[in-house]
């Protein structure tokens, strides 16, 4: 269960819907929400009232070298936007959940 979560995203956006009791976390791409869910109530012990997902594609990357252009691919990401209970939370940094 605990590698659904790959790691909290700390971005600026991430960060405004925190004080919605939102939070968002990097996901594994092939996890589906009941398993994000059963994830975040064992990691933090907290219940989730609403998870919504989002799938980026990867981005093409091309360099230039001595034989020529490289091409190659960045991997798939999935975030997960975690809405909690009225009055629980979730400390990223110590990585607990509690109750208000």
């Amino acid at each position: 269960m605990i590698t659904v979560l790959r790691k909290p995203v700390i971005t600026e956006k991430a960060t405004k819907v925190g004080h919605m009791r939102q939070y968002v976390f990097e996901v594994d791409p092939d996890a589906n929400k009941l398993q994000i869910r059963q994830a975040i109530k064992q990691m933090f012990d907290v219940e989730a009232t609403s998870i919504r997902t989002v799938r980026t594609k990867g981005k093409v990357k091309t360099r230039m070298t001595r034989r020529g252009p490289q091409i190659g691919r960045t991997n798939l990401k999935k975030k997960a936007y975690v809405t909690l209970k009225e009055g629980q939370s979730i400390d990223i940094v110590a990585g607990e959940g509690n109750e208000e």
